[in-house]
């Protein structure tokens, strides 16, 4: 064995046992940032090549959350913004995003999908599979709650949900000074892309970025952050349990 694979194995069950009986996050939303400069970085040119990798840890995130019981996990795959790519590249991104929500509703999976997003945006073969893979899981359990954010955008996901609630008051003919002296946060809430699920607890984004981008602009109020400097292909279940190890090191007081 490979004298470094078994360094990282012993630290990891270092890590793992430092983790027993501590607070660990229900949610945890993921930015997968990083996988052009990974795949530049590598020598790889052709565009159809830089997610495939990207993909592939996707899967094995997902697994490391049911190992620790995280509940939900939000995974940021495509952004509004990004939609705006060249088609040679934005093309290539999509298949591997089909491909990859086709593979977690295979038949075996214990994940439930959800697609939160701006799915309208999308083009319609890519919009069709994504909700054809989340209608397949719907009755699944014994596995984490998977958010496929594609087409996503924070202040997207507040506008969608405030036009929705207001479609939603003038289809009951409420007036609208009633509703400027009524509506309230929870409200909006209830019209969010992730609405009936608990807000995240911890947020993670790779490729050494420090900021949000937009990400779960709503929901983050209360998140803790954990910036990691390694590209999102590369990002390791080491890494992985280190951003739930400074989770529970931090002491979450919510203002109070």
């Amino acid at each position: 064995m490979d004298p470094r694979l078994l360094l990282y194995a012993l630290y990891e069950r270092r890590l793992l046992r430092s983790l027993a009986g501590r607070p660990l996050p229900r949610h945890v939303g993921v930015m997968c940032d990083g996988n052009r400069r990974w795949a530049r970085g590598q020598g790889h040119a052709d565009p159809s090549t830089w997610y495939d990798e990207g993909a592939r840890r996707t899967k094995d995130l997902v697994r490391w959350c049911d190992e620790v019981g995280v509940e939900h996990v939000t995974l940021w795959l495509l952004s509004t913004d990004n939609l705006s790519r060249p088609a040679a590249e934005i093309d290539p991104l999509l298949r591997v995003i089909e491909n990859l929500v086709t593979d977690f509703a295979l038949d075996g999976n214990p994940w439930r999908l959800k697609m939160v997003g701006a799915l309208d945006l999308l083009p319609g073969p890519t919009a069709a599979v994504l909700k054809t893979a989340e209608a397949q899981t719907l009755t699944r359990s014994g596995g984490a709650q998977v958010n496929i954010a594609v087409g996503y955008g924070g202040r997207q996901e507040i506008t969608d949900a405030v036009r929705s609630l207001l479609h939603e008051h003038a289809a009951a003919g409420t007036p609208i000074g009633e509703l400027a002296e009524t509506i309230d946060a929870d409200q909006i809430a209830d019209h969010l892309y992730t609405r009936g699920q608990p807000d995240p607890d911890l947020l993670i984004r790779t490729s050494g970025e420090l900021r949000l981008s937009g990400f779960m602009l709503w929901q983050s109020a209360n998140s803790e952050y954990y910036f990691c400097d390694a590209y999102w292909p590369e990002f390791r279940r080491t890494d992985f349990l280190r951003a739930l190890r400074s989770y529970a090191d931090r002491h979450r007081r919510f203002g109070t």
